[in-house]
C-alpha cells in the first residue's frame, strides 16, 4: 500500500485530468458578499420539489463561511470566454477579496445573490444543507431560479489548463 503523500500525489494527477467545467459561487447577505471559483459543482435532481445542486468548498474559504451564514448563494457557469473572471475568484490576481465584484459586472439576482454577467448559466440557490468532509463542506442548495444566456459554451478545466469543448462527429 502507497504512503498518504505518494496516494495523495497520485491522486491529484488523475484528477487534474478529469476535465471539469469552471463556476464561481457567489452569495450575499448577512454573512457579507463572497464569491470563489469552484471546480466540484454537480446537479444533484432535477426532480423533487425544486431542482437541487451540490458544490464542494474548502472550509477555510471566506465564501464557505459566508454561503453558511446567508443560507444562499449563486452557481454562476463561467464562459469559454471568462478566464479572467474565474482567476479572478480563484485568488489568481492582485485584486483582494472585497475588489472582486469591483471588477466585474454582476447584478443581483432574485434572492440577492451575485449573478455574474456573461456566465453561459446561473443557478440560484437557497441553502438546503450542508455537510462538513474533513477539508470542505459540500454544500447543497435548492435551485429557486435559472437564467441562460444566449452563449451555451462553458469553460472547462482540465489538465492544469482552461480549455473549450469541441464537437465531436460520432460515426
Amino acid at each position: 500500500m502507497p504512503d498518504f503523500a505518494d496516494l495523495r500525489a497520485a491522486f491529484v494527477e488523475g484528477m487534474s485530468r478529469a476535465a471539469t467545467f469552471v463556476a464561481v459561487a457567489t452569495t450575499e447577505g448577512e454573512g457579507g458578499r463572497a464569491g470563489v471559483t469552484v471546480s466540484s459543482l454537480t446537479s444533484v435532481s432535477a426532480d423533487g420539489e425544486h431542482p437541487s445542486l451540490l458544490v464542494c468548498i474548502n472550509r477555510q474559504s471566506p465564501a464557505a463561511t459566508a454561503i453558511l451564514q446567508n443560507r444562499a448563494f449563486c452557481a454562476n457557469l463561467l464562459a469559454e470566454d471568462q478566464q479572467d473572471v474565474a482567476n479572478l475568484f480563484a485568488g489568481r490576481s492582485t485584486a483582494d477579496r472585497a475588489e472582486r465584484f469591483d471588477r466585474v459586472a454582476w447584478m443581483p439576482g432574485d434572492l440577492g445573490q451575485p449573478l455574474l454577467a456573461g456566465a453561459t448559466a446561473t443557478f440560484e440557490c437557497r441553502l438546503a444543507t450542508a455537510l462538513l468532509w474533513e477539508t470542505h463542506h459540500i454544500i447543497v442548495g435548492r435551485v429557486s431560479a435559472v437564467r441562460l444566456s444566449d452563449n451555451a459554451s462553458a469553460l472547462l478545466y482540465g489538465q492544469r489548463a482552461y480549455r473549450k469543448a469541441i464537437h465531436i462527429d460520432v460515426k
